[in-house]
C-alpha cells in the first residue's frame, strides 16, 4: 500500500456509532481515590503503566518463570472494531474497562470475561484521523474518562457507562484530535493534544473531574513576550507542532507532572529556524496550576519527526556511589536518556546510542544537547537520508522498568533509516503538513541488517546492555510490561506473537499466537486470588504503516496480518 493511501486509510475508522448501554450495571464498584491512585493494590492496574512513575511494572509474582509455561487462554473478548488496538485494559477491583479505536469503551467481568455495558461515541462523518486508535480511560471516584479522535473529554458514569458530561477541548476540523489516557490527579483530568502533523501549536490541558470545566491550559510552545519564545523566528511558534499526545507520569511527593512533547512543524528544520522550545523535550508542570516549573529539550530544531511524547520513567537510581531521583527516557532519537529530577530543575546525567544513529556526533557533556551531523539533518529541496528513521528508535511503544533487576527493557528498532526531501508549502488548516510530499517519505533496511526489532535490556546505572532478543522478520511495535515473577511480556511484532522472556537473562519462556498483531500493553491483575495476564490484540496505525513501507524490501516479511480487535485473558493452567 502507498504511503499516502495508509495515512488516507485512517478516514475509514470514523464510522459514525451511536451512544449505547448494554447489560450493566456494576454492582459494588470501588470508588478510586486519590490515595488508591498514589498506591494502588498490587492486583490492580489503573493507569496507564501502572503507577503515576510510569514504570510499567506489577509486583505480582504468582506467574513466574518457573510456571509462565503453563500460561493459556482463561478468556477473549472481541471488540468488534478493526486498526490498531493501543489501550492497557484498566482493571479496578475484579472490573475491566476496555477502550478501542472508533471512541469505544467496553466494561468487563476480569474474571470472567462478561460484558456490563459499553459505549459508543458518535463520530463525525468529516472526521480525519491520521491516527484513529485510542490509549485508555482514566479513573477517579466513580467516573471514567475518555479523551476521542474528535477532540472531546467525555466523563463517563463507571458502573453504567452513561455520559456524565462532554467537554470539547478544541477544533477537529482545524486537526485536534485527542489518543491518549487522560491522567488523573487530585480530581483534575488532564490531557494533551495530538496534531502535531497538521500545524497546531501543543497544549496540555486540565478539566475538573465532576463538572468537566476547564482549569488550566498550558501550551508547549511559548507565545510572544514568554521564556522561550525567542528560540523562535517570527510567527513559525503559533503552527509549530509540539503536540503532548500520551499519558504524562506524575511525582506525589513534589506534586510535579512530567509530560513529553512532539516534534517541531514542519519537519524539515529550515522551516522554522531556532531551538524550538519546548518541542521534543519533557515539561515539569504544577498540577494545579500547570505552570512550567523546569523542562528538559531532547533535541533541539527537530527536522526528523523524532516526537519524544513517551513520558520519561521516574526512577530511584543507584549510579555513581549516590542515589538518583532519575527521568529514564530511551528516546525516538536514539538516545537512551538518563536525567536528574530536582523540584527546579532537569539535568543531564548520561545518554548513548541504543540502536545505529548518524545523526549525531556526540552530547555536550554539560548540556545534554546532542551534536547534530548537517549531513543527515533534512532541509528544503534536497533530499537526505538518516538513522533511524522518522518512527526512530522507539516510537511511542513503552519501555518498562523492573524493580527486581534494575534494568530497563525497551522495545527497540534497529536497522532502520529513511529520508525525504523538504518542500516549503502553505498550510491549510485540518490538511497535513509534512513538509515533504507522502509518497517521498522513505523506508530503508540498512545494507546486511540480519534483524529489525529487538527487545533489550540495559542497565541505566553502568550504560551497558544486559541483553537482547532479535527478530529477523519483524519490526517490534508494542509496549513492555514486567513482573515481579521476572518476566517481560511484549507482542509488537506481525507474527502476531504475545510473549514471555526471562527478565535477568533474556530467554524466550512462552509464546501464544493471536488473532492478529499486537500493539498495546500487557497489563497483570489479580482476581480472587488468581494472577491474570490480559492484552488487546489488533494490528494497525504505524505498526501497519512501517510493514506496509517494507514489502519488498526484506525478505521473508509477514505481509498478511489479520484485522480485528480482541481482548486475551491469559492464566496459569489449572
Amino acid at each position: 500500500m502507498a504511503l499516502k493511501q495508509w495515512i488516507l486509510s485512517g478516514l475509514l475508522a470514523s464510522t459514525c456509532l451511536v451512544s449505547i448501554a448494554a447489560a450493566g450495571p456494576i454492582e459494588n464498584y470501588a470508588p478510586v481515590t486519590a490515595e488508591r491512585l498514589k498506591n494502588p493494590e498490587p492486583g490492580n492496574w489503573m493507569h496507564y503503566r501502572r503507577t503515576y512513575d510510569g514504570q510499567g511494572y506489577s509486583p505480582l509474582d504468582q506467574i513466574n518463570t518457573s510456571n509462565v509455561k503453563n500460561l493459556v487462554p482463561a478468556w477473549t473478548f472481541s471488540t468488534g472494531v478493526v486498526e490498531g488496538h493501543e489501550a492497557p485494559p484498566i482493571v479496578n477491583n475484579g472490573v475491566m474497562f476496555v477502550a478501542t479505536p472508533s471512541g469505544q469503551v467496553i466494561a468487563l467481568d476480569a474474571k470472567t470475561g462478561d460484558e456490563y455495558w459499553r459505549y459508543k461515541r458518535q463520530l463525525p462523518e468529516d472526521l480525519f484521523q491520521l491516527h484513529p486508535t485510542n490509549r485508555g480511560v482514566g479513573l477517579w471516584e466513580d467516573k471514567l474518562y475518555l479523551a476521542t479522535t474528535d477532540d472531546h473529554l467525555v466523563a463517563l458514569d463507571a458502573k453504567t457507562g452513561k455520559v456524565v458530561w462532554d467537554t470539547k477541548v478544541q477544533d477537529y476540523k482545524k486537526g485536534q484530535y485527542l489518543t491518549l489516557m487522560p491522567l488523573v490527579v487530585d480530581g483534575k483530568v488532564i490531557v494533551g493534544g495530538s496534531g502535531g502533523e497538521l500545524g497546531v501549536r501543543g497544549y496540555v490541558v486540565a478539566y475538573d473531574a465532576n463538572t468537566g470545566k476547564e482549569l488550566w491550559r498550558t501550551f508547549t510552545i511559548p507565545g510572544a513576550g514568554e521564556p522561550g519564545n525567542e528560540t523562535w523566528k517570527g510567527d513559525d511558534w503559533k503552527t509549530g507542532g509540539g503536540s503532548a499526545w500520551m499519558t504524562g507520569n506524575y511525582d506525589p511527593d513534589t506534586r510535579t507532572v512530567y509530560w513529553g512533547t512532539g516534534n517541531a512543524a514542519p519537519w524539515p528544520g529550515d522551516t522554522h529556524p531556532g531551538d524550538n522550545l519546548y518541542t521534543s523535550s519533557v515539561l515539569a508542570l504544577d498540577p494545579d496550576s500547570g505552570k512550567l516549573k523546569t523542562y528538559f529539550q531532547y533535541h533541539q530544531n527537530d527536522s526528523w519527526d523524532w516526537d519524544e511524547v513517551d513520558a520519561p520513567m521516574l526512577v530511584d537510581l543507584q549510579r555513581d556511589g549516590r542515589t538518583i531521583k532519575s527521568l529514564i527516557h530511551p528516546g525516538r532519537n536514539a538516545i537512551f536518556w538518563v536525567l536528574e529530577r530536582k523540584p527546579d530543575s532537569i539535568k543531564y546525567v548520561a545518554g548513548w546510542p541504543f540502536v545505529h544513529t548518524d545523526v549525531w556526533k556526540g552530547i555536550e557533556p554539560e548540556s545534554g544537547k546532542p551534536i547534530v551531523d548537517p549531513a543527515h539533518k533534512p532541509i528544503i529541496g534536497k533530499r537526505v537520508e538518516f538513522c533511524p528513521s522518522l518512527w526512530g528508535g522507539k516510537d511511542w511503544p513503552s519501555a518498562a522498568y523492573s524493580q527486581k533487576t534494575g534494568l530497563v527493557y525497551v522495545p527497540a528498532n534497529e536497522n532502520f533509516c529513511g529520508g525525504f526531501t523538504g518542500e516549503k508549502v502553505p498550510l491549510v488548516a485540518g490538511q497535513l503538513w509534512l513538509g515533504t510530499k507522502p509518497e517521498d517519505i522513505g523506508l530503508t533496511p540498512r545494507p546486511g541488517a540480519t534483524h529489525f526489532g529487538e527487545l533489550q535490556a540495559w542497565d541505566p546505572a553502568t550504560g551497558k546492555k544486559a541483553w537482547s532478543h532479535n527478530f529477523p522478520k519483524s519490526h517490534l511495535f508494542g509496549s513492555v510490561t514486567a513482573t515481579a515473577g521476572d518476566l517481560i511480556f511484549v507482542g509488537g511484532t506481525n507474527d502476531r506473537m504475545f510473549r514471555a522472556f526471562h527478565a535477568k537473562t533474556g530467554e524466550l519462556l512462552w509464546e501464544q499466537k493471536t488473532n492478529s498483531g499486537i500493539m498495546g500493553m500487557p497489563v497483570a491483575y489479580e482476581v480472587d486470588g488468581t494472577q491474570y495476564i490480559a492484552i488487546q490484540s489488533g494490528w494497525g496505525v504505524d505498526a501497519q504503516r512501517i510493514q506496509d513501507a517494507l514489502v519488498g524490501k526484506v525478505p521473508g516479511l509477514e505481509n498478511n496480518v489479520p484485522q480485528g480487535g480482541v481482548v486475551w485473558v491469559f492464566a496459569v493452567k489449572k
